[in-house]
């Protein structure tokens, strides 16, 4: 057998058959009656089944695992008395506007656009974002089981890194082309490794928030097998991501954090002995890519330059509302990149490019919203607050140089646990 460190994925329609049907029944059946019985429950399944879609498509949409448990979880949640009455508790108003206002002007954005069905996939994805919002801030609300949804979060961890991992082994989705060597950047069930960068932002600072307040052995083997996967994806801006998460961690719980982190840096060492192997097979340090300079290998989507340029050139054209939400791939071709079919590689500026001037605001006021949020509750709130702040941080860091809540299994996390610490604020009012 010859060791391909780079498969090439080939994203192919999969039509919904008898058998994943039966799966996304039972999903659905089982999220409803396990919320019913226990929120948090319900809650933690939603979480492990975020980065494994499964997707599938039927009469012109695609439907998926985590849709299939979200609206499980919502049904079920509708026996619990006065759940909606409760979104009106802070900071609940100030997510949900900022929420419905991108929403909104994403729609918008759609009025002129020449794909009006990419605007329509694009608004329905943050209805369902909202959607998560609501569910993980109603289960918590009512059933505020930490150990439930912590371990949930830390089993989802483990199970994504160590589908990572593995392909360090039966070969990555893509790969850093260094000389005539070829370096794997892990990815795992996510699809790419700025992705699984991103989603692993997310599952770290839950993670040591945990760890800082109440560690265990679970929480340990997520946070170390999560960092040492997050350093294999070589991705830079995620790199940069997790060192923010750390920082806010560290600074946020002092010097108890130092020692409470323990397993991140076990993580984070199994990762840099493996970087090191890598720079002894390429001859060369060069795979840490400290440059700014671009990989050789860009996967067949470019590099950022042509796609921001291209971006740029959007908004110029249409300053106002852009070209239309989920149009900027469709429209590449007309703005100097034939032949390219990918996002922005930049959530500021794909808004820019998209929705012009009044999605850009949205955007600014939405990750303004979803770290002012918690800002003012760390010192004495709960781990799920200085959670919720760190990611937010890193993720608004990270997205400068990556479009990551372009893709569910990135964004979905997130606005999840955004769900969870909003009701941790509410459940304790002298915080708000």
């Amino acid at each position: 057998m010859i060791y391909h460190p780079v498969v090439d994925r080939f994203a192919i329609p999969i039509p919904l058959d008898p058998w994943s049907a039966t799966i996304f029944v039972a999903a659905f059946v089982a999220a409803a009656v396990v919320t019913w019985r226990r929120p948090a429950y319900g809650l933690g399944g939603l979480i492990v089944a975020m980065p494994f879609a499964l997707y599938r498509e039927v009469a012109g949409t695609t439907v998926t695992l985590p849709k299939a448990v979200l609206i499980g979880v919502l049904i079920g949640l509708a026996v619990y008395p006065g759940w909606i009455q409760r979104l009106r508790e802070r900071p609940m108003p100030l997510l949900l506007g900022a929420l419905g206002v991108y929403i909104a002007v994403t729609a918008l954005s759609g009025v002129d656009a020449l794909h009006p069905g990419a605007t329509v996939r694009e608004t329905l994805k943050f209805v369902e974002y909202a959607a998560l919002l609501i569910a993980a801030y109603s289960c918590y609300r009512v059933d505020p089981d930490d150990r439930a949804v912590a371990g949930a979060v830390a089993v989802a961890a483990i199970a994504v890194a160590i589908t990572a991992l593995a392909q360090e082994v039966t070969g990555a989705p893509s790969g850093l082309y260094v000389g005539k060597a070829i370096v794997p950047r892990i990815a795992g069930v996510l699809e790419g490794p700025n992705q699984l960068a991103g989603y692993f932002q997310v599952a770290i600072a839950t993670l040591g928030a945990w760890a800082v307040a109440r560690r265990s052995a679970l929480i340990d083997a997520g946070l170390g097998l999560a960092t040492c996967a997050d350093v294999l994806t070589f991705s830079r801006a995620g790199l940069f991501g997790l060192a923010v998460v750390g920082a806010v961690l560290v600074i946020a719980g002092g010097r108890p954090a130092l020692k409470s982190l323990k397993a991140a840096y076990y993580g984070l060492a199994a990762g840099l002995a493996v970087v090191g192997w890598w720079s002894f097979y390429a001859h060369t340090v060069n795979v840490l890519r400290v440059s700014l300079e671009e990989s050789a290998y860009a996967g067949g989507v470019g590099d950022r330059g042509e796609l921001w340029r291209a971006a740029w050139r959007m908004w110029r054209a249409r300053p106002w509302l852009g070209v239309g939400a989920g149009n900027y791939e469709l429209e590449l071709p007309l703005y100097g990149a034939p032949g390219l079919r990918t996002h922005a590689n930049s959530w500021f500026l794909q808004s820019l490019a998209e929705g012009g001037v009044a999605l850009f605001a949205a955007t600014l006021a939405l990750v303004a919203a979803s770290i002012a949020a918690f800002a003012r509750r760390l010192g004495a709130g709960s781990p799920w607050t200085l959670a919720a702040f760190a990611a937010g941080i890193a993720l608004a860091v990270h997205q400068i140089a990556d479009y990551l809540v372009f893709y569910p299994k990135v964004g979905g996390p997130w606005w999840l646990l955004i769900g969870i610490a909003a009701a941790a604020i509410a459940r304790n009012p002298a915080n708000a």
